[in-house]
């Protein structure tokens, strides 16, 4: 049924074009906006060969109808720059987004979310390339700029808080990010509720950071309430589900407790062969974790 649902979705992207086309002419500002949303559709299905034209003749449209520092030529300016980090063509990326920020800075404001947004992804271009020093002051600026924006209680502010977290975990400096996620999660809980779906990617995160640190007996109750949340407000058999419970049969494959592990990696192996298929990358993973950790038990045994 999800697959059936994306490939209407994706055929009714491509007819709405073919109208825009034919009532408006290919270099309306509105058959743009029909351009890009095929182009999303494409890189988001990893077929960049045919999203990259497709990026570009919006922009190029846009550029035309609009002008060079319209907000919405600065949309397709963006999502250039995001199909090119997905393709880690990070010498390609990085002067779009430099591009797309300079722009809103301008045309919507300094502070504005849209601004925030581009300095929360160069900012991740930058962590990609492995500039820390560049990339931090900007996920900093993010939260400073979402904070003032929409308030310090806010779920976006929520957000770029745990992203400047999450940057701070990839280079094992756990100590600034723990407080970090502790107030996302926070935030989100007040924000959201605390059995909102949103609130169990907080839960996760903090989890992991005491997962990577060995602190098993505080990451546990984090990970078994985001699978219980997911259970309750997406259904058992959600993908999102099956990456809670690998989340735990990890853990406790870790420590060598196997028979409370197997079952919850059967059970979210069962989950994605049904939900994504045998051969998406996330079964892959699961079906790989359950093969290692059943060769670990034989030989504990």
């Amino acid at each position: 049924m999800r697959h059936a649902f994306f490939v209407v979705n994706s055929y009714l992207k491509k007819l709405a074009l073919v109208i825009c086309e034919k009532a408006l002419g290919p270099d309306h500002r509105h058959t743009a906006e029909c351009v890009q949303h095929v182009a999303w559709e494409y890189a988001a299905q990893g077929k960049f060969d045919l999203a990259e034209p497709l990026h570009r003749r919006a922009l190029e449209i846009r550029d035309k109808a609009l002008g060079s520092d319209h907000p919405h030529t600065a949309e397709s300016v963006w999502a250039l720059a995001l199909m090119y980090t997905r393709q880690r063509k990070h010498d390609l990326a990085e002067p779009l987004y430099k591009r797309a920020l300079e722009i809103r800075e301008k045309a919507v404001g300094a502070d504005h979310p849209d601004t925030a947004k581009c300095v929360n992804d160069l900012a991740m271009e930058y962590v990609y390339q492995g500039k820390y020093d560049l990339a931090e002051p900007l996920y900093k600026r993010s939260v400073a700029m979402r904070e003032k924006a929409l308030g310090t209680d806010h779920a976006d502010t929520a957000t770029c808080v745990n992203h400047l977290a999450m940057f701070y975990d990839y280079q094992g400096k756990y100590d600034l990010a723990e407080p970090l996620h502790q107030r996302a999660l926070a935030i989100n809980e007040k924000a959201l509720r605390p059995d909102h779906p949103d609130t169990t990617k907080c839960l996760i995160n903090l989890a992991l950071l005491y997962y990577a640190q060995g602190k098993y007996d505080l990451a546990e109750p984090l990970h078994k309430r985001a699978l219980a949340i997911r259970e309750k407000a997406l259904g058992p058999d959600h993908p999102d589900t099956a990456g809670s419970l690998n989340n735990l049969a990890s853990l406790y494959y870790t420590q060598g407790k196997y028979e409370l592990a197997e079952p919850l990696y059967k059970r979210a192996l069962a989950i994605y062969e049904k939900a994504l298929g045998p051969d998406h990358p996330n079964t892959v993973a699961i079906r790989d974790n359950l093969q290692a950790m059943r060769a670990d038990k034989a030989k504990a045994e």
